[in-house]
């Protein structure tokens, strides 16, 4: 077994990595795109719902929505959902890998990366922080500095804010719909 990995497909399902807009281009190894899947226990349609179907599927492959890689082992990684990436400057932005640099920062209690409009890059990341007790908001430069050996250039946050608190579903996880919504992302 692996650490942070989802495991390797049972025998009989068939599990691909794809380009997120091309769906026909299948990855190599460690490359990031949507994960896709083919198999007996795979639905081949949505009842009654051919839009939806159409959208879904792709030459028989099941477009999960899930962003994610394989390494050279065969074992896959999530990375995130499609629907939460953000597209800045023609780069594919993931909410969790901005999110996961952030929480490194010692002041940090939690962190939320949703993409918001940006007349230049079409989205640009902003990031919602809640601060560990007693420390001190930061500047988003001081933000930027920290994360420049973390993150790439097209990944750095181009906003901040600050909550006491960010919201979360009922199950307890977060809920980047709802800062989206906010944010007018």
């Amino acid at each position: 077994e692996k650490l942070g990995t989802i495991g390797v497909p049972l025998p009989g399902i068939d599990v691909k990595i794809v380009d997120v807009e091309d769906p026909s281009k299948e990855l190599g190894p460690n490359e990031s795109g949507e994960i896709v899947i083919k198999g007996p226990n795979v639905t081949k349609a949505y009842w009654n719902k051919p839009d939806e179907t159409a959208a879904s599927f792709h030459d028989g492959w099941l477009l999960t929505g899930d962003i994610g890689y394989m390494d050279e082992d065969g074992y896959f990684f999530l990375v995130d959902r499609k629907k939460d990436m953000i597209l800045s400057g023609g780069f594919n932005v993931y909410p969790l890998v901005i999110e996961k640099a952030v929480h490194l920062h010692p002041d940090v209690s939690e962190a939320m990366a949703v993409g918001v409009p940006d007349a230049y890059r079409g989205e640009s990341a902003k990031v919602f922080i809640t601060l560990n007790r007693g420390a001190t908001p930061f500047t988003l430069e001081a933000l930027q500095e920290f994360l420049a050996d973390k993150l790439g250039r097209h990944e750095i946050p181009r906003h901040l804010e600050f909550r006491d608190e960010l919201p979360h579903t009922p199950v307890g996880k977060p809920d980047r719909k709802a800062l989206r919504a906010e944010a007018g992302g």
